[in-house]
């Protein structure tokens, strides 16, 4: 995949095994960011009044065919942290009520959920998920082992941050519509990463980042609700889009992107990074990446000396791999790699366990992974 590396902007001295935490733009999709840039700052009256409404909807339409949803319900939002932060404040959590969550989740969204639960005097349960993980039945168990009469949603990653495990969405998804739970899946790491099939897996609530491994720039992602529930959640923030002068027809959309002035040239580029995709046969770069990925796993845990947290396959690996690894700074190790190997990858706490992550994409070979190791093991 050496080839590919051209066509991204990253600087050739870093080897950057990090793509998961903020993904990498590809240069035509970027040079059709700063194209809708231009065009914004070249007529800004007739851009954000007249082209704006039709490029969402454009992006709107185009992640609806990539997702298997219906387009507009789908909204563009910045981040799925803002996202989780529509759900969980508009959410209607009673004194008891329950957020069932796995103790795997993002820590900028268990805030957020916490935050609000505490506001309402709900109760954000964090089920302990136990390693080594022996299948996905094993997940779906101990997850709904949490479930009681007042759950009132579930909230679960896609593919986990820290630990890089993808977990068993639409099982969780399956059990939780038979016993009458709404579901809400960050799919932070989804997209592009794995098939996302939304109808398929019959969530309530998904979101994802397109600016991850997606590939969009930086401040693009997407929120999803089915539209039955739509109008049980509001915007951040209320501007145009309440009591709308010019209605859509649909209140989830006019209330979350009639937002006042943004710049929202990123959200623009969706189409573009799906057609980058297509072009180059996406779903077989993704997975010469996996295989790279799995194939590598034993070699970093035999240089950590921890043993996988879960089988090394595709039910729990993708695109990224994390290990246990023993240090006491994390961030002395990460800044350490950096300085010393320019290497790019974190190291980061889940519970009171250091765990290094690399993620890997069409830029990546070989001989990074090689070099990890090496400058581990030194």
């Amino acid at each position: 995949m050496n080839n590919m590396k051209s066509l991204f902007l990253l600087r050739d001295d870093i080897t950057f095994l990090n793509f998961g935490s903020f993904g990498a733009c590809p240069k035509p999709v970027f040079e059709e960011y700063q194209r809708f840039q231009r065009e914004l700052e070249e007529e800004p009256v007739a851009f954000m009044i007249d082209k704006s409404p039709k490029y969402l909807k454009e992006s709107r339409w185009a992640l609806g065919r990539y997702l298997n949803c219906e387009g507009d319900d789908v909204v563009c939002v910045t981040n799925p942290s803002y996202a989780v932060n529509i759900i969980a404040r508009s959410l209607d959590l009673k004194p008891g009520d329950e957020v069932l969550t796995t103790n795997l989740e993002y820590g900028a969204c268990d805030r957020a959920w916490k935050y609000y639960c505490r506001k309402r005097g709900a109760i954000y349960k964090q089920q302990e998920i136990r390693f080594p993980i022996e299948s996905k039945e094993d997940i779906v168990r101990q997850l709904m082992a949490g479930v009681t009469a007042q759950t009132k949603i579930i909230f679960i990653s896609h593919i986990t941050s820290s630990t890089g495990l993808r977990l068993p969405v639409e099982e969780i998804c399956k059990e939780a519509q038979e016993r009458g739970i709404m579901t809400f899946v960050d799919g932070a790491h989804g997209p592009g990463q794995v098939e996302v099939d939304l109808t398929k897996m019959g969530v309530d609530i998904y979101t994802g980042a397109c600016h991850k491994w997606m590939l969009t720039p930086k401040g693009s992602s997407f929120l999803y609700v089915r539209r039955e529930l739509q109008h049980l959640f509001d915007p951040i923030i209320i501007s145009w889009g309440y009591e709308s002068d010019f209605p859509s027809g649909s209140q989830f959309l006019d209330y979350n992107e009639v937002q006042g002035t943004r710049d929202l040239s990123a959200f623009c580029t969706i189409p573009a990074a799906i057609r980058f995709m297509e072009e180059l046969n996406w779903p077989a770069v993704a997975a010469k990446c996996r295989a790279m990925v799995q194939n590598n796993a034993e070699a970093l845990n035999e240089v950590t000396g921890y043993p996988a947290i879960a089988p090394i396959n595709d039910d729990f690996i993708a695109q990224m791999y994390s290990s246990r690894i023993n240090t006491d700074n994390p961030m002395e190790l990460h800044d350490k790699l950096y300085r010393d190997f320019k290497i790019q990858i974190p190291v980061m706490m889940q519970g009171n366990q250091a765990y290094i992550r690399y993620s890997v994409n069409a830029f990546n070979s070989q001989e990074d992974l090689d070099k990890l190791v090496e400058a581990l093991r030194g």
